[in-house]
């Protein structure tokens, strides 16, 4: 793949919030996207994530119960996708750890984003549609999942072969709004 070709994937690259549910998803495939997470850079190599793949029909289905209830019903489309990835924050590692607290930064939010963004590029190169979601009830994805109390689950990620395959023009900011050389200005 050439400099151009990367660019083009990241303009293909689109949140998809109406999927085919006839289409099934091959585990092959998932598990590309799958690699594609697991070789994202973190901080300190810590790697603090474990991704946990939902392909049973009826868990998904509970899931997209939590994650589109509430009292600002949103996210309606997650019943449709076929595949939910959710992405549980692990512990960093010691170097990482102590990285935090120095800079007070939280390197295993960065991390997990990055990763997050390295399946759904994967997926988008398999010719697949994604959405990465924030808005859902954590506590109970967490309860349904058995996810320990100790830990955080971040992101879900819906996959599935979007109904549409029309790229939507990406409505961005001018690059004089968001670049500026040498200082800030």
């Amino acid at each position: 793949m050439n400099a151009s070709e990367l660019l083009d994937l990241f303009r293909q690259r689109q949140s998809v919030r109406v999927y085919d549910p006839s289409k099934p998803v091959s585990e092959e495939t998932i598990m590309r996207c799958i690699e594609a997470a697991r070789l994202a850079p973190s901080a300190c190599n810590a790697q603090p994530w474990k991704f946990i793949v939902i392909n049973d029909p009826q868990i998904k289905d509970r899931m997209a119960d939590h994650i589109s209830g509430g009292i600002l019903p949103m996210n309606h489309f997650t019943r449709q996708a076929p595949i939910h990835v959710v992405i549980v924050r692990e512990p960093a590692n010691l170097t990482s750890n102590l990285g935090q607290v120095i800079k007070n930064k939280e390197y295993p939010l960065t991390d997990i984003g990055i990763a997050a963004i390295q399946f759904c590029l994967q997926a988008t190169a398999e010719g697949l549609g994604t959405c990465i979601v924030g808005w859902f009830d954590e506590k109970k994805v967490k309860n349904l999942l058995n996810i320990p109390k100790n830990k955080r689950a971040e992101l879900i990620i819906t996959l599935g072969h979007p109904k549409a395959e029309t790229i939507r023009p990406k409505i961005r900011k001018p690059v004089d709004k968001i670049l500026s050389f040498n200082t800030y200005s």
